[in-house]
């Protein structure tokens, strides 16, 4: 009996304990040059103290669950995380056309992108779970293109890493890359030709950047997303999605931010 008293006892400890240990997630807004932007902050309450703060950054869809999900998956990681909103009043697309049409309307504004991006990065620093002096972002297709591009930009980040990002062919001259980068890239991703991939490669050396390129033979694009195939065959479009890829880069990833936020430090 004596036994039996201690195993459900500490059983009820860890049950009391882990009751508190949870991924909170909420709504925020914030502004930029007078646009509304309606982000998603998610961190573990159970942690005390300062952590790491990551962006995230949403697929040319726009802010939608799955850019959720992964600032989910963050927190549970312990770091903090906010899932960013680049089109503004929380807009998503249902339709490639428009979907394109909202990300080339970003992307053809990189001075405005900065603005939105750098409107994100004060929110998250100022969250009271973040340690300011240690930033990422990551991105998703149009995402990764955006956290890309804020990188060439100089932007004072720890890390960025893409995730079957679009790759910019250059960036503003005489600005060296502050954050390591890390791309995870589909082989077979049509949207990124080759000549694009060294056009990108060019662009980081010319940056003086610290980045490495993981390649997936035969991987095609939005190979993280579990409803690519769905919308592939909807729209006739060649996103599909590749159960190994998506774990061997999130574990990939993970060791990334190991490297770039130093326990020591944080």
């Amino acid at each position: 009996m004596r036994v039996l008293s201690l195993f459900l006892l500490a059983a009820f400890m860890f049950v009391s304990t882990s009751a508190f240990a949870e991924v909170v997630g909420k709504d925020v807004e914030y502004k930029s040059n007078g646009t509304t932007l309606k982000g998603y902050l998610a961190y573990d309450n159970s942690i005390e103290g300062k952590r790491p703060g990551i962006l995230v950054v949403h697929e040319w869809w726009g802010h939608n669950d799955y850019a959720r999900s992964r600032a989910d998956k963050l927190a549970a990681l312990g770091y903090t995380a906010l899932a960013v909103d680049m089109y503004g009043d929380g807009t998503k697309a249902d339709h490639p056309d428009k979907a394109g049409e909202l990300a080339t309307g970003v992307l053809s504004n990189l001075d405005e992108a900065e603005k939105r991006f750098q409107a994100a990065l004060t929110l998250l620093k100022e969250q009271s779970s973040v340690n300011p002096e240690h930033v990422a972002a990551i991105g998703y297709c149009f995402g990764g293109a955006v956290v890309l591009n804020m990188a060439l930009r100089g932007v004072d980040l720890d890390g960025v890493a893409s995730f079957h990002g679009l790759l910019p062919a250059s960036g503003p001259e005489n600005t060296d890359v502050k954050a390591k980068v890390v791309v995870f890239h589909g082989g077979a991703d049509p949207f990124v030709p080759d000549e694009q991939l060294q056009a990108f490669k060019k662009a980081m050396e010319n940056a003086n950047a610290d980045y490495d390129i993981v390649i997936y033979p035969e991987v095609q694009h939005s190979f993280t997303s579990p409803g690519a195939d769905e919308l592939g065959k909807k729209f006739e479009l060649p996103l599909v999605y590749n159960e190994q890829a998506d774990k061997d880069s999130w574990e990939k990833f993970q060791a990334f931010l190991k490297t770039i936020f130093q326990p020591e430090n944080n």
